[in-house]
Formats: C-alpha cells, structure tokens, sequence
C-alpha cells in the first residue's frame, strides 16, 4: 500500500551537446599529427606523391618508349614476378652480391684489425685507401675478365672491391673515435689484443662500423648492376642487370622500368628492414643513437 502511495521516479534525458567545431577541428590535427610522426606513414606518402608525379609525366609525354606510366611498369612488375622471371633474375643477383658482400666485409675487417694492432698495418690501409678507394669498381672489371673469365668469380671481385675500402675506412676511424677511458678500462680488466677489440673497440665504433656496412651494401648493389649490364649473363644466368639489359635491346621499357623498380624495392627493404633492425637491437637498445 505505501508503495502504491508513493511517487512516480522522474526520468530526466539529459541533452548532450555536439563538441564545438574547434575542438573536433583540433582532435582531427592531433590524430593527424600522430600519424604524421609515424615514419613509415610518411615515406610511404613521399613514394605516393612520386609515383603521382611518375604517372602525370608520362601522360603528359604521351610517349610509351621513352617513358612508361606508372601504371604500365606496375603492370610489368607483377607480370614478371608472376611468370617468375624476374624473381629469378633477382635471385641471381641476390646470391652473387651475398657471397662478394661478405668476403668483402671479411676482408675489410682484418685489414682494420691489422691497422689497430701495428703501425704497419695502419700505413698499410691508410696507403691501400688512398690507392684504391677512388677507383671505381666498375673500372676493374676487364682486369677481372683477364684474371677470372666470364662467370661469377669476375663479379666478386668487383663487389668486394666496392664494399671492401669504405667499410675499411668507416671502421678504421671508429676506433680511433672510442675514448681512452674505455680503452683503459679494458686493460685493467686484462683485456688486450683481439679482446679489446671485441669488447671495447667494436661497441664503441658500433655507429661507425653499421654506417660503413651501409655504405659498402649500396656500394656492392649498384656495382652488381652495372656489372651485369656490361657482360651480361654469369655461369648462363643472368641477374637483375642483365634482365634491364636485353629488355632495353628489345624496347621493352616497361620491362626495364620494371627491373629498375626491382632494384629501388630491394634497396628499400634492406635499409627499413635489415638494418633498421639492427640499427634498434644495437645502436637505439645500448642509447647510442636516438
């Protein structure tokens, strides 16, 4: 009964505003500004706005031989990957440029060790340097010919001469970069030799040694594709210069955009994925780079 008396609950609707026009105009510049600071989000617009300016040029030539739209190469592009010829002409490539990349970078790190472990060795590579690190790469590549023949041993050659004087000199001046201290530290914990140079001087030249291994890859690469297009084919297979090469001599353009566009994605993918990520496992983790 004295429910029945009492009264009705009130339901109040509350109206709730639409925010102002400002502050959804700044909400908007704040999640814009979010992105913007993404570094994949604004190369991936720079490659965009290129790829626009590619296509306006084209159409505005009109002129398909001498210069494709972006269109037409993209659709050489899967072509060739599908069929898989271009796949296989980039493994090709892959496989000669791995091999002559690590003799070089082999080859360059002992004659570092040798220039911090004597004088002589140090007048040795400040002598090789200056030498032989202003002689393009390409330039040898007769004398490779003589020496080793038509096949995969000439292109080596060539690519280890690339990555091998840079990377040299990049690491060389890292490890007079790293302060006394540390080298003193070492010592005192008994370390001399090649455990000082593991230890002490490698991380302290870190920097200087993925900057030089940079170096030497791009180096190495544009080496490689020079190299195919001179003489084309190696051990009866060609790479990714010489695919450019005959497809050139057909006046496929498409074609040879299409094998260009293959050597800018596989320089693109190495830097942001190779060594960006050894750039954060190493450098950013040990707060040696920001």
């Amino acid at each position: 009964m004295s429910a029945l008396l009492e009264p009705p609950i009130r339901q109040e609707f509350v109206y709730a505003a639409p925010p102002p026009a400002g502050v959804t105009v700044e909400r908007t510049l704040s999640r814009w500004q979010r992105v913007s600071q993404h570094a994949l989000w604004r190369k991936a617009l720079i490659l965009l706005s290129l790829a626009l300016l590619w296509e306006g040029a084209a159409r505005w030539t009109q002129n398909d031989l001498l210069l494709p739209s972006f269109l037409q190469t993209a659709q050489a592009f899967i072509g060739g990957i599908a069929s898989g010829e271009l796949l296989t002409r980039t493994a090709a490539s892959l496989v000669v440029l791995l091999q002559g990349y690590a003799v070089g970078v082999l080859a360059a790190f002992v004659l570092t060790l040798l220039a911090v472990s004597s004088r002589i060795g140090r007048d040795l590579l400040e002598t090789l340097t200056a030498m032989l690190n202003p002689l393009p790469a390409i330039a040898l590549l007769p004398l490779a010919l003589l020496w080793f023949g038509l096949g995969r041993a000439s292109l080596i050659f060539v690519i280890v001469h690339s990555v091998m004087w840079p990377l040299a000199l990049n690491t060389y001046a890292g490890f007079q970069g790293v302060p006394e201290t540390l080298r003193m530290a070492g010592r005192n914990y008994g370390l001399n030799g090649l455990r000082l140079v593991l230890h002490i001087l490698v991380p302290g030249a870190l920097p200087s040694i993925v900057s030089g291994l940079k170096i030497g890859w791009a180096f190495a690469w544009r080496t490689l594709i020079a190299a195919e297009l001179v003489f084309g084919t190696t051990s009866g297979q060609g790479g990714l210069g010489w695919y450019i090469f005959q497809n050139r001599n057909e006046l496929y353009t498409d074609k040879v955009f299409a094998g260009l566009a293959a050597v800018i994605v596989i320089g693109l993918l190495v830097e942001n994925i190779g060594f960006r990520s050894l750039e954060r496992v190493t450098l950013k983790r040990w707060g040696m780079q920001r």
